[in-house]
């Protein structure tokens, strides 16, 4: 059954369209005015904050305001001494709320605990403080109270003092050392408590004793902003009068201006403003103190601000102006203002939203919306998904608004992005009123909107029926499908209402009408739950066995019914209590279909049954339902599916099914298509109650698959399943698993390793695994960790002593792996367990000669990888070095990473890794395949590397040959690599020393084209340019040869030696011949201007010129045409054209080859071919290179 049939559906419903929460009609004001018996808190400002955006969520392209992570939310008031009663409380504090200081003197002279701490942790302190008597709080003092003692929420008696404005008392408790810089939990000082409680005389004697009167608490409020906040202008214009930062913001960048405002304390507006404060300033979402002022409806500070001259239409981080925010709060009055100044009213927001869009949506917006209309706001503005003011009132139903909109042009047809059109809105909502409307005023019913669905489709499938029964007042035709053939009664069925579904038939619907899908309506009931729907169908003659065209009948979705479960559970997750219901309701629906005649061993083309479905989706009543029918069992034998409920109940992870399934006699071992058994797919998706399950009742775990032979053992570990691992493994006839291999050769230890699972790397050690075996590929579980870059995994193969000197199939070692990782700390510790016995390191040379320090040099920085992959295993091409690491791609229930790509390590670079290796005795020397380490480093550019190399062994090893004599500046030269080059040229690297074919490394980097090498070699050394290889050419030839323009005229610059413009190979050929071949103008240019004759004949009697011809025939024509061409060439005969243009002005493929001086009518004679130089060009290309030119073409 595929997974997105019903989510489908639902999809198709979600029109995308946000609701607003409904907001009260007197909302309150956030005003903190503390009394005597209640401590101003940070909660006040932050509330405030919230006030101004809580009303704005999920509302149409409003900012969603997120909750303050630095406000702490209180049960109550946290200073509120009357939550106990008195009579409950010890003697001394009865005495102190009494004020009877007598009594207080009698019970500390009986040695009343002074400082006994209530449940909240306040002493008696506290509350003479709360109190704000002077004459008791010194009394405590004097008889040993703590001054400074904090309670739960870590208020001082001096906190209480401030907030109960008790100047006498605050001297008291400041005479007697109180801290005036004490933070209660949200950092608030006595001074925040001050000005919120606009204790005057208080604050007066707490600043001076102050560093500064700027300090924040834990939402950067300063005390101005409280002060602010409350509407206290004296305590406003002490703090400013003290150095106050009137500018001052919090964490959320709101000052004490976006606060006053947002109150509308007009006073403190005004003294802020007149003392500085940037009346247009902004909090990190960009509100400014209009919008703050015109959110709560502060008119009179509205007023103000606009009469300040600030911008009017000045947007916040949403898009909204002042005029969105107040129509958003349904503030009229505000709107008006705003109006009447000025205020864009079609300005739109982020979203594409107009304050007209939120009049309509809004509570309260009835009169803005008027104002709006009024002044010429476009009724019919559409947001950026199509939404019109109609749509908006659609959602809420404001059906008096939606009349205003009619009235003054509003299309009332205008679709969304959707297609949707307000019906549809409307009727998704059930709003019934708001659809008469409509309907009145000409709205179309049969206007199709998503999916093709009509507004009839909406109000059936949200299960509205009030809505239905207007909408078919209309004349709809009931049977009228959507664009996927699905009338009004399949939508009633998926809406679960009778009443729906009824009205429907009473109009005519046909039961038995089939969607594209071949599915009626009786499918999408029973895939639902809807148990009175069901009923009602099946009363009406509906065909009870009728199938899809997957061969899906209802009984087959009933059985996999609540299939959108999961996207459910994500958004919001469910009790057990709910989902156990909604199981119940399955079973319900599945027995009264078989009741009806459903047949239990129904097949679809898959040939699952009901059985599989509700195996798969775990429905342990369907299930007891389905198999206590007789037929259950057959048709699980002839089902042509290799797949059993138990493998679809095991992979899905649903024990109790298991258990139901189990109490039959089935086979409990029975393999799938891949020959995995039940047990197998429960370890792979580490369901470890399924694998419980599945044990217990005798299922074996030694079954392999038939693809890879993997055990469940193999199976769990790959995902790194350990408990499902111990439960296998826990089995007593489960003790050769451990070390069990796949088809290739895989143990469980290895596929833990490579998949970096240590918990099951630690367990199959303690079951004594064997570290030490090799897969086909000859390769470790340590090989695979260190390719893997399994760092853990390593460390515990390590301590169980795993060999580090087993080669793989080409003889290379954990050792030689751990160098070309680059991995300089593995490596010291490998080193140091091979050292340990013998106490020197053995010989490491892998079959082709190569040592660690080979692969550290080659591998110096990042190499080149290529990846293939065939059937699970990942070959890594490291060049030309064939590294094999196995994977287990597609069995893994989760996608396997390669962490060696990923890995820094590779980028860190290897001359740690060189360092570690010459500090070993034996690796200080020449040792394994000639083509040395230096060679490998400068091969690749690794400069570092290679001066290492050089610093240990010295300068003779610039002189080391390989197999074919090449240097390590031969090999520098031809990769190019200027670095390397001139570091081998400071340690005395042999400039002229030739390799087998006689070239140098001049000659090598010439016919490579690396004329940054050539330009080293030239100017630093006395490279000898006279000599030549094998086939007698000179560097020049090479570099002409193969085309390479820029190290020919460097060669030519360089060129102290004329006679070599003329130097003739084995097969005769000049530099010219070669040039003008290979098509390098400039060369040939320069050539002829140094002298180079245009007469020399190769050995096939080719001049230069006719050594252009690119095959004989041309030549042979050429030659003709220039015979017969010669005795009208005269450089003599005035206007006469030379052969020279003759050649420029025939087209290229006439221009052939000719004998120089051949008689006309002379015939060519048929020579053998000149052989061509090393990498000689098959034909000139256009841009003058050759066809065949390629640096990477061969390999050093």
């Amino acid at each position: 059954m595929p997974t997105g049939f019903w989510g489908g559906l639902l999809h198709q419903t979600g029109l995308g369209v946000p609701v607003l929460p409904r907001a009260s009609s007197s909302e309150k004001r956030w005003r903190r005015r503390v009394t005597t018996t209640r401590l101003a808190r940070t909660s006040g400002p932050a509330r405030a904050r919230r006030r101004s955006t809580r009303k704005q969520q999920s509302r149409p392209g409003a900012e969603r305001a997120q909750p303050r992570a630095d406000t702490p939310t209180h049960r109550g008031p946290p200073g509120d001494m009357a939550v106990l009663k008195l009579a409950d409380q010890p003697p001394l504090i009865q005495a102190i709320f009494n004020g009877d200081p007598e009594e207080i003197r009698t019970l500390i002279y009986k040695s009343e605990d002074i400082n006994a701490l209530d449940t909240e942790k306040r002493t008696p302190l506290h509350a003479a403080a709360f109190l704000g008597d002077a004459e008791i709080t010194e009394l405590l003092i004097l008889s040993g109270a703590r001054v400074n003692a904090k309670d739960n929420m870590w208020l001082t008696p001096l906190h209480r003092a401030v907030a109960s404005r008790s100047e006498e008392a605050v001297r008291v408790l400041i005479r007697h050392s109180a801290d005036v810089n004490a933070r209660d939990k949200n950092w608030q000082t006595p001074l925040h408590v001050a000005a919120a409680n606009n204790a005057l005389r208080c604050a007066e004697v707490i600043v001076p004793l102050l560093s500064s009167v700027n300090v924040s608490d834990r939402g950067g409020r300063t005390a101005l902003h409280h002060a602010a906040l409350n509407g206290h202008t004296e305590m406003v214009n002490l703090l400013i009068a003290k150095g106050a930062n009137i500018n001052a913001f919090d964490k959320k960048d709101g000052r004490a201006l976006h606060w006053a405002a947002f109150m509308g304390h007009l006073d403190v507006v005004c003294l802020l403003v007149s003392q500085g404060a940037e009346v247009g300033c902004k909090d990190k979402r960009g509100y400014t103190p209009l919008h703050t002022a015109a959110s709560s409806g502060q008119i009179a500070v509205v007023r103000h601000l606009l009469n300040l001259a600030v911008e009017i239409d000045e947007s916040n981080a949403f898009g909204n102006t002042a005029l969105h925010v107040a129509c958003f709060n349904g503030q009229d009055a505000v709107v008006s203002e705003l109006i009447d100044y000025g205020a864009n009213v079609g300005q739109s927001n982020n979203k594409g939203f107009t304050p007209l869009h939120f009049a309509a949506a809004s509570m309260h917006g009835a009169l803005c919306l008027e104002f709006l209309v009024n002044n010429g706001a476009d009724v019919n503005v559409q947001s950026r998904d199509g939404k019109s003011p109609l749509h908006m009132m659609a959602v809420h139903g404001r059906f008096t608004r939606s009349q205003t909109l009619i009235q003054n042009g509003g299309e009332i047809d205008c679709v969304d992005k959707d297609g949707n059109t307000p019906l549809h809105i409307a009727a998704r909502y059930g709003h019934e009123l708001l659809i008469n409307t409509l309907i009145t005023s000409g709205a179309d019913c049969t206007r199709r909107g998503v999916h093709g669905m009509f507004p009839l489709h909406m109000a059936a499938l949200n299960a509205h029926s009030d809505c239905c029964r207007k909408l078919l007042s209309s004349g709809f035709q009931i049977d009228t499908p959507d664009s996927l053939g699905r009338t009004c009664l399949h939508a009633s069925a998926a809406g679960g209402n009778v009443e729906c579904v009824k009205l429907v038939l009473s109009s005519g619907g046909d039961h038995n009408r089939r969607d594209k899908c071949g599915r009626t309506s009786l499918h999408y009931a029973a895939a639902s739950r809807h148990y009175q729907c069901l009923e009602t169908l099946v009363a009406c003659g509906i065909c009870i066995n009728a199938t899809d065209q997957w061969g899906r009948s209802a009984l087959h979705y009933a059985a996999a019914s609540d299939l959108d479960r999961r996207r459910r559970q994500a958004l919001e997750p469910e009790s057990d209590g709910v989902q156990a219901e909604r199981e119940k309701e399955a079973a319900l629906c599945l027995e009264f279909l078989l009741q009806s005649g459903a047949t239990a061993g129904l097949k679809d083309k898959q040939g699952y049954s009901a059985v599989h479905y509700a195996a798969a989706y775990g429905h342990r009543h369907c299930l007891e339902l389905l198999l206590d029918r007789g037929e259950s069992h057959q048709e699980e034998a002839d089902s042509p599916s290799a797949r059993s409920p138990l493998h679809l109940a095991a992979y899905h992870g649903h024990a109790q099914a298991l258990e139901v399934l189990l109490q039959g006699a089935r086979e409990v071992d029975q393999g799938d298509e891949a020959g995995r058994t039940p047990l197998a797919l429960a370890s792979l998706r580490g369901h470890m109650d399924c694998v419980h399950t599945l044990l217990s009742q005798g299922a074996s775990p030694h079954t392999i698959d038939t693809q890879y032979g993997r055990s469940p053992v193999h199976l769990a570990v790959m995902n790194g399943h350990t408990t499902c691992v111990r439960l296998l493994l826990d089995d007593p006839d489960s003790v050769d698993l451990v070390d069990a291999a796949d088809s290739q050769g895989q143990t469980p230890l290895m596929l833990a390793v490579a998949g970096g699972h240590v918990d099951a790397v630690s367990l199959l050690l303690e079951r004594e695994a064997n570290a030490n075996m090799a897969d086909n590929h000859g390769l470790t579980a340590l090989h695979l960790g260190l390719l893997c870059g399994q760092e853990e995994c390593i460390q515990c193969l390590l301590e169980q002593e795993a060999s580090v000197l087993l080669g793989d199939a080409r003889g290379r070692t954990a050792i030689h792996l751990a160098a070309a990782r680059g991995h300089a700390s593995w490596l010291s510790e490998l080193l140091g367990v091979a050292c340990t016995d013998p106490p020197t390191l053995p010989p490491l040379h892998d079959r082709a000669g190569y040592t660690p320090l080979h692969w550290a040099c080659y591998y110096g920085t990042a190499p080149h990888m290529d990846i293939h992959a065939y059937r699970g295993v990942a070959f890594f091409l490291l060049d030309n070095v064939n590294v094999t690491v196995l994977f287990i791609q597609k069995n893994c229930s989760s996608p396997v990473s390669l962490p060696v790509l990923a890995s820094p390590i590779w980028r860190r670079g290897h001359e740690g890794c060189v360092e570690v290796l010459l500090e070993q005795k034996g690796c200080r020397c020449i040792d394994g395949n000639p083509f040395t380490p230096l060679h490998c480093a400068v091969v690749n550019d690794h400069e570092p590397c290679a001066s290492l190399l050089l610093e240990a062994m010295g300068s003779d090893i610039t002189s080391c040959k390989d197999a074919k004599d090449r240097t390590p500046l031969h090999a520098a030269a031809f990769a190019g690599h200027v670095d390397c080059v001139q570091l081998l040229l400071s340690h005395d690297a042999p400039v002229d020393a030739v390799d087998q074919k006689g070239r140098t490394p001049l000659m090598m980097a010439a016919e490579k084209g690396r004329v940054g090498v050539l330009e080293v070699l030239l100017t630093s050394t006395d490279a000898n340019l006279s000599l030549t290889d094998n086939d007698s050419n000179t560097a020049l030839h090479l570099a002409c040869s193969n085309g390479k323009q820029d190290c020919v005229l460097l060669i030519l610059e360089k060129l102290s030696d004329a006679a070599l413009i003329n130097a003739t190979n084995a097969a005769l050929q000049t530099p010219l011949h070669l040039a003008a071949r290979s098509g390098l103008k400039q060369a040939v240019k320069e050539l002829l201007s140094r002298g180079a004759s245009v007469q020399t004949v190769d050995e096939n009697g080719l001049t230069p010129a006719l050594a252009c011809a690119p095959s004989r025939e041309v030549a042979d024509c050429l030659a003709l045409i220039l015979a017969t061409m010669m005795p009208f060439c005269s450089p003599c005969s005035s206007g006469a054209p030379s052969p020279g243009s003759l050649l420029r002005q025939l087209p290229p493929q006439h221009v052939g080859k000719a004998l120089a001086g051949a008689p006309p009518g002379a015939t060519v004679p048929a020579g053998p071919r000149a052989p061509r130089s090393p990498r000689n060009p098959s034909g000139p290309s256009s841009e003058g290179t050759t066809e065949n030119d390629s640096e990477d073409s061969e390999t050093f």
